[in-house]
């Protein structure tokens, strides 16, 4: 059977990203390849909850694979049917609303 891959997006509710990490690791550990993509907030804002950077490398140490952080890099995701479904995780309600 051919390895699912799965979008996973981290937008900027930073109080929550130790748990989403956490089911992020389950799901790489059940087989999944997770590609990680960062907002912009996500992926640039230090807050009393870790530094960017930090969380960039816990991303990358659970996927293997750097975050994906700009417009450019997450183009092609769609387009070229790089995955079999996006997980938007922890979403918070900025992106909830454009998504609705």
């Amino acid at each position: 059977m051919e390895k699912k891959r799965v979008v996973w997006a981290m937008c900027g509710s930073f109080c929550t990203f130790e748990k989403t990490l956490g089911v992020m690791e389950a799901m790489v550990r059940s087989g999944v390849e997770v590609l990680p993509l960062m907002s912009f907030n996500a992926a640039g804002l230090d807050t009393r909850f870790g530094t960017a950077e930090s969380w960039k490398k816990k991303v990358e140490a659970v996927t293997g694979r750097k975050p994906i952080e700009t417009l450019q890099g997450a183009e092609p995701l769609g387009p070229q049917n790089m995955a079999d479904a996006m997980v938007i995780a922890p979403c918070t309600g900025a992106t909830l609303a454009k998504l609705a």
